[in-house]
Order: structure tokens, then C-alpha cells, then sequence
């Protein structure tokens, strides 16, 4: 079994090159919230219902930190989805860049529950805002 270890350069240089990829196209992505559990890839189709659409920032992220240990990066401006699609409760994450492309899933809590993306509840009903509180990304060194 391989045991490859990564500097904390670049963990935050891996950390930054992921995140860019949301800059991808000619316009800011966009953070899909879905019911249920993710799928097994990101590559793989979505599953679970959609419950909204969030705009990100054009980047979509600042540089990446030192999180001691590894690189975070943390989340600009996420412009709220001011309608939500249906009613259900947060699974789940896709981050898109502007051609649909998926980059990133992961997993949702309400504020201060240490999810992969924090929102101001998980508890969506269709027809009321959905507002991101935390989002960073983070690659580990080791």
C-alpha cells in the first residue's frame, strides 16, 4: 500500500488548483443542494431531488492558508438561492463551474455541525432562501 505524504506547499498549491477548477467557463459556478447521500463519484449523475441553486463568486475562492496541518481554502460571496426548488432536507453538494462541469461534492449540516458545507438549516421548503454561513476547503499534508 502506497503511503505518499505531502508538504504543507503543497497541500496549499493542491489546494489552490482545486478550487480554481470553479473557475472554469466564461462565468461563476454554482453550489447545487440536493436530498439524500452523495454518489460514490463526483463524476457519477447527481441523485436525491434538487432543492436549490446557489451563484458562487467569480473566483470562487481566495488563496489557500495554512491549516496547520495542510492548505484551506475558504469561500467567497455565495449568492443565496432566494426560492428553493422543493422541500426536503440537505443531503448533500455539487460545486459546478460555469459549464455545468462537477468538481466538488460533499456534505451538508446546519451552522456549527462540521459539515463539508454549513447552511443556515438543513430543513429547505420550497419557496424560502437558502443561505450558505461556512464553506472552506481543505487538503491535508501529511
Amino acid at each position: 500500500m502506497a503511503d505518499c505524504k505531502l508538504s504543507n506547499a503543497a497541500a496549499k498549491a493542491a489546494c489552490d488548483a482545486i478550487v480554481d477548477l470553479l473557475d472554469g467557463g466564461a462565468g461563476a459556478g454554482t453550489l447545487k443542494i440536493y436530498t439524500g447521500s452523495a454518489p460514490a463519484n463526483v463524476d457519477d449523475a447527481a441523485t436525491g431531488t434538487l432543492l436549490g441553486t446557489l451563484t458562487l463568486s467569480d473566483p470562487a475562492f481566495g488563496a489557500a492558508a495554512d491549516a496547520n496541518p495542510g492548505g484551506r481554502a475558504t469561500a467567497s460571496t455565495i449568492t443565496g438561492d432566494t426560492s428553493a426548488d422543493n422541500t426536503g432536507t440537505a443531503g448533500y453538494f455539487r460545486a459546478l463551474d460555469s459549464n455545468g462541469v462537477a468538481v466538488i461534492q460533499g456534505t451538508i449540516t446546519a451552522t456549527g455541525g462540521g459539515g463539508d458545507l454549513e447552511l443556515n438549516s438543513t430543513s429547505i421548503s420550497a419557496g424560502v432562501a437558502i443561505n450558505v454561513t461556512s464553506w472552506t476547503f481543505t487538503v491535508p499534508e501529511g
